[in-house]
């Protein structure tokens, strides 16, 4: 690997045995030899390459000649599995950095066709309409100084799960169905959980398009988990007593929308006005924050869903940010965080504003679009090596400011 040439401007600081080490590390679990090459000739590409990151590009970008082939095969039809990858990459992340919550976001990939695996025209909730394209479900890790995406979804539209043509030409794995949102989510919490070995955080995901909240709710609360998740006024939650399963389905006896239940509640609900620095433009805003308790009470005892020092038992609370002036409140969040903890919990909201632009960050800077292949696996190779070349970046940027403190 010593002879691969460089493309583009390394960082200050950044040297070609610095990237070595990173892929040696990280596609140690790779058994076959050309697979770990292909994979650094990849990553390369995609942290330096100019233009597009096709594989022609990246080919003749680091190897300074036009061999797309064996890219091509690498990332389309090689059998190595994703997951190895992305938990290296997880534990490296948090071995330098621990996470202060688990972020996830919907990122959408505009395409012409019809024939990549998941495409279809259908509302993208970042563009706010809808358009022909892919929507994968992004899960990163945060904490205030950097975000990285380390596992995804691609969420297949219904019409997917019959259409035997368009599932043989994608090479779409059997089992991969269309599922509701937060069945993806939830699957992704799972894999944290039980595949890797990573400490638990709050879970925080935006959710003010979905107009069912309990599924999810329920998902995150059997799980131990604490959340904070922004949803829409037309939002419905359970109000009176507790949802009750019926099989596998959750059923609530009488539900409102979120902005009824904050008419009818915020009157009584704690105030305080919060000041914080908004990220991108660092412009110092201050704003007045009401967080109001939700009928139904904490779980009856011996409830599982209670347990675990992140969910901060069982008890919800409605948060919501209503600037002076205004005739209504401007966001709102269901938590199940400590209510008294208020500014913590309005510091929280804002990572995940802060993983978006992380996601956002991918498509601009590492070729997250940019792939040209219709399979399922390949999907899944691309964006994996992209959150790898971002991690590439994100770990340096993390150990030079432990060294600096």
């Amino acid at each position: 690997m010593r002879t691969l040439t460089r493309p583009g401007e390394p960082l200050a600081g950044e040297s070609t045995d610095e990237i070595s080490a990173y892929c040696q590390d990280l596609f140690a679990p790779l058994a076959r030899s050309d697979q770990r090459r292909w994979g650094e000739v990849y990553l390369r590409g995609l942290l330096h390459a100019s233009g597009r990151r096709t594989p022609s590009n990246i080919s003749e970008q680091v190897l300074g000649r036009r061999t797309a082939q064996p890219i091509q095969q690498f990332v389309n039809h090689s059998t190595w599995e994703s997951g190895w990858i992305r938990r290296q990459l997880a534990e490296a992340y948090t071995a330098t950095a621990a996470p202060r919550a688990w972020a996830f976001d919907e990122v959408a990939f505009p395409k012409n066709g019809t024939r990549s695996v998941g495409v279809a025209r259908q509302f993208a909730s970042t563009a706010r309409r809808t358009i022909n394209c892919q929507l994968a479900l992004a899960t990163s890790l945060v904490h205030p100084q950097s975000c990285l995406p380390v596992n995804w979804h691609l969420m297949l539209p219904r019409h997917w799960d019959d259409d035997e043509d368009l599932r043989d030409r994608a090479h779409v794995p059997h089992h991969e169905r269309h599922r509701p949102r937060w069945h993806y989510l939830l699957d992704s919490v799972d894999e944290l959980l039980q595949d890797w070995d990573l400490p638990q955080a709050p879970v925080l995901a935006d959710w003010t398009m979905e107009s069912q909240v309990e599924p999810l709710l329920l998902g995150l609360e059997d799980r131990g988990l604490g959340y904070l998740l922004e949803v829409g006024a037309a939002s419905h939650i359970p109000v009176g007593r507790h949802p009750v399963r019926v099989g596998v389905h959750h059923r609530a006896p009488h539900t409102r929308t979120v902005a009824e239940v904050a008419h009818a509640l915020l009157d009584r609900a704690h105030r305080e006005v919060i000041a914080w620095r908004d990220a991108p433009a660092a412009n110092v805003r201050r704003s007045q924050f009401l967080a109001v308790r939700l009928p139904g009470g904490p779980a009856a005892p011996g409830d599982r869903r209670a347990a675990g020092p992140a969910a901060g038992g069982r008890v919800r609370h409605l948060i919501a940010e209503w600037p002076f002036g205004r005739p209504k409140p401007r966001t709102y969040w269901l938590t199940n965080l400590p209510a008294e903890q208020l500014a913590e919990t309005v510091a929280l909201a804002e990572l995940r504003h802060h993983s978006a632009r992380g996601c956002e960050r991918l498509h601009r800077e590492y070729g997250l679009g940019d792939f040209e292949g219709r399979s399922f696996r390949g999907w899944h190779h691309h964006v994996t090596l992209v959150s790898a070349a971002r991690g590439f970046h994100t770990l340096q940027e993390l150990g030079e400011e432990a060294e600096a403190c």
